[in-house]
This record gives structure tokens, sequence and C-alpha cells, in this order.
């Protein structure tokens, strides 16, 4: 017998997961330095388990909806971004999870704040209390953002002149103003791409790595996806510069959604304008918003160098395990090629990508929305460095555009999967932190089978 579903239960379920979330986050998750505790303390394992009991009680309540959504009675639009509002709650206040790239971030505000070249040189030349905070294997890494976000980090720097807690909130702000944009243009480019906008949204907006990594982690891809919406929906609405100009802003935030502009162009020579004449007034839209973007930031065009920013040699992308195995092939044979194994792997990956980009375009002419999505997630899934929410690039517009259902079922399981792919504290995972987080969401597990089989005695009765 099917486990009943209704939309406030829905609601109540991934409130109490996100609640959850935000209390084991608060001994558990990427705390400032003075804050952290060490991982065997009780509180900091407790904090873990709870932490992964709200992310097993999230994916079910989000699974649950999914099941609504697909049904007669399925919520509207509106119902849904509700119920994005009140899962979102409670990690507004709640610290930064899963990563500590919002401490950099911070740094790399007060850096351009004070003038310092951001591009050329790491949070560790900045010193004091902002740079103590982000990890060491960047402290002396060259900021790999586009100036768009750089501008505001800064802007961010000045107004709460330096102070963490003040800074931590600003930057979750601007996260929550990207997940904002991406949920007002979901529905729209569902309805062009023929696809339901509630579906849309539960996929694309209410998905778990929304609410984990853009909410509670305050990633600046929030801000570069929903400028990238924001421009392909200016772009249906025939304002073709505008697009240009949204998508390029979105780019000078994180290069990736430079794809976006393809799109621009295709859905304007769809519309009937001249191919030449829109490849034409697209260029002369992003070039200028560019130099003008970058003269505003005073960064300088040091973010083109910054394109191969050094990636973790623990990256766990495709590109770079085959890399580190071949080179540890290598040398084991004693080959003084062991040492280029890396660099070539992740050669070799941009060239996949650039030809998997190059067929998706080729077959998908038609559907540029979803050949973006496609593109975007080729960029993930090759590149040279991986991370849950890097998934969200290519997601966010295949959640607008999936041609079919079954699409939408394959992507969403792969999102349930990556929501339980990182610890809350961002660090790397050991073997005891490990048992606790899959004793959190098996304790889930099982409280989420107990009201399942109390739901089944009234049901039974009536049917009695």
């Amino acid at each position: 017998m099917a486990f009943p579903v209704d939309l406030r239960r829905c609601q109540v379920l991934g409130l109490a997961g996100t609640a959850f979330l935000a209390l084991g986050g608060e001994t558990a998750g990427a705390l400032p330095v003075r804050d952290l505790l060490a991982p065997a303390t009780a509180r900091a394992a407790l904090g873990l388990v709870g932490v992964y009991f709200g992310v097993v009680l999230l994916i079910a309540a989000w699974l649950l909806l999914g099941r609504l959504v697909r049904s007669a009675d399925a919520p509207t639009p509106r119902e849904l971004l509700l119920v994005l509002a009140v899962w979102a709650a409670p990690l507004l206040l709640a610290p930064p999870l899963f990563s500590r790239d919002v401490y950099s971030y911070l740094a790399q505000g007060a850096m351009v704040d004070a003038h310092m070249d951001v591009y050329s040189y790491g949070p560790a030349q900045l010193g004091g209390p902002l740079a103590d905070e982000v990890a060491p294997l960047w402290q002396h890494t060259g900021a790999p953002y586009g100036p768009v976000f750089l501008a505001v980090a800064s802007a961010l720097s000045g107004l709460t002149r330096g102070e963490l807690p003040a800074g931590l909130v600003g930057m979750r702000l601007v996260a929550l103003l990207g997940v904002a944009l991406m949920a007002a243009a979901l529905p729209r480019l569902a309805r062009h791409s023929g696809a339901d906008p509630a579906a849309a949204l539960w996929l694309g907006a209410l998905n778990p790595l929304v609410l984990l990594h853009l909410v509670a982690g305050a990633h600046n891809d929030a801000i570069m996806l929903g400028l990238l919406g924001a421009g392909l929906v200016a772009a249906l609405g025939r304002r073709p510069v505008l697009g240009a100009v949204l998508v390029t802003l979105a780019a000078l935030v994180k290069a990736p959604a430079v794809l976006g502009l393809a799109a621009v162009v295709v859905l304007q020579a769809r519309a009937g304008r001249h191919p030449a004449k829109v490849v034409l007034s697209t260029a002369l839209a992003a070039g200028a918003t560019t130099v003008a973007a970058t003269a505003f930031a005073g960064t300088g065009y040091g973010w083109i160098g910054a394109l191969d920013t050094p990636v973790s040699p623990h990256n766990w992308a495709l590109t770079s395990l085959l890399g580190r195995a071949t080179g540890a092939l290598l040398e084991h044979l004693g080959s003084d090629l062991a040492p280029l194994a890396l660099p070539v792997w992740h050669l070799l990956g941009l060239a996949i990508t650039a030809l998997v980009i190059a067929a998706i375009w080729w077959r998908l002419r038609p559907r540029p929305v979803y050949a973006l999505g496609l593109s975007l997630a080729a960029v993930a899934a090759f590149g040279p460095a991986i991370r849950p929410w890097y998934a969200l690039w290519g997601l966010f517009l295949i959640a607008a555009a999936a041609p079919t259902t079954s699409v939408r079922h394959r992507v969403a399981a792969v999102a349930g999967v990556l929501a339980l792919a990182t610890l809350p504290s961002g660090g790397p995972v050991d073997s005891g932190q490990l048992m606790l987080a899959v004793s959190g969401g098996a304790l889930a597990v099982v409280v989420l089978w107990q009201v399942h089989q109390a739901a089944q005695v009234p049901a039974l009765g009536e049917a009695a």
C-alpha cells in the first residue's frame, strides 16, 4: 500500500530535514576556525549524525513531492515556491555547510577592496582573520572567479567591514538571490521547451543539491545560474541584447556559463533573425559587457589566466582519477613520464568535452535550452575538477527542458546520490565520520519506515 502523500506532509517532512541540518551544522558544519570541534568529540559526532538524519529526511520529502507533482492533484508553481521558501528557512542562519568556499569568497572580496591583485596572490597575502578561515590548500591560490563575482564580494566586504558573521549572512543572501532568479526562470523556460513548469521547479529548484550547496553552502554557482536563466528568458522574450548581457555577466561569475551565448544565438536564429547578424550582435554585446564589467570591478584581466587555476590534487573528477592512476602506474614502472600523466589526462578531458559539446549541438539544435543543459553537464563530468554542486550547472536547464519523464528520473537519481557525497564540514572523509554519517542516514530510514507503517493502520481500518 502506498504511503499517503499530500503537499502539507511533504512540506513538514522537508522542513524537519532542513531543521536537523541546521541544528547538526552548529557543531559539525564548516564552522569558523575558533568554533571548530575535533571530529571525535561527542558534540561533533552528534551533529554529524543529525546532519545526515536531516539530509535523508529532505531527500525523502523531495521524492514524495515528486510523486505529488506527477499526480492528478499536482501543486501549482506558486505552491512549490512556497515549499521551497519553507524548506530553505532553517538554513538561512545556519553556519556554512558542506564546503569552506564561502570563506575564500570573503577573503578574496577583502583583497579586491584593498586593491590587491586577487589573481596573482592567494588569501595568505591578505593575512588576518578572514585569511585564517580559508582552507590551507587554497591559501596561496589566486581566485578562479570572474570580475562580476569579485565586484560583488568586494562590495560586501566594504559593507560588512570585514566582519565574519555579517559577511557570511551577506554571501548567503547573494546566493538566495541567485536561487530566486533560478526559480523565476524555470517555469518560463519549461513552457518554451514544452515541459511541465511544476516538474521543472521540482527538479531544478527544490532539488536537495540546491538547498544543501547553494543555500546552506552559499556557493557562487547560484548567482551564475540565476543570471544564466534570466538571460535565456530575456532571449526568449525577444530581447537578445539583454539576454547576451545577462549570460555574459553569468560567465564573468564562473566561466562555464559562456556556453549560454550559443543558446542566445540559436534562440534568435530560430525566431527568424539572420544568423550572421545574430552572431555579430551577440558578440558585440558580450564584448562590451566584458570590458565594462572588468573596468568596473577594477580587477584587470587576470581572470583570463585564472581559468587554469590548479585543482586539488585529491580531486575526484574522472580525468583526475585516471591521471593519478596512470601516474602511479608509470612511477611503478620507473618511467620519467609519470609527472605528465595528470596534465595529459586533463587536456584529454577538455578535448573530449569539446567533441561532446559539438555533437550535442549538432543533434539538438532545435532544442537549445536542453542542448545547453547537456553541454554544461559534460563540462562538469569531463572537466579537471568536480564537486557535487557542479552537477547543478546542467541539471538546472535539463530540469526545464528534459524531453521525457525517464530523463528526469535518471537526473533525480544522480542528484539524490550526490546529496549524500560530502561531509558537512567540507573536509575529507575518514572511516569514523563515514560510520556516523551512515548511522544518521540509517536512523532516518528507520523513522520513515515506522511512520509509513503507522500510516497503514488507519488506511487498513478504513478499507475494512
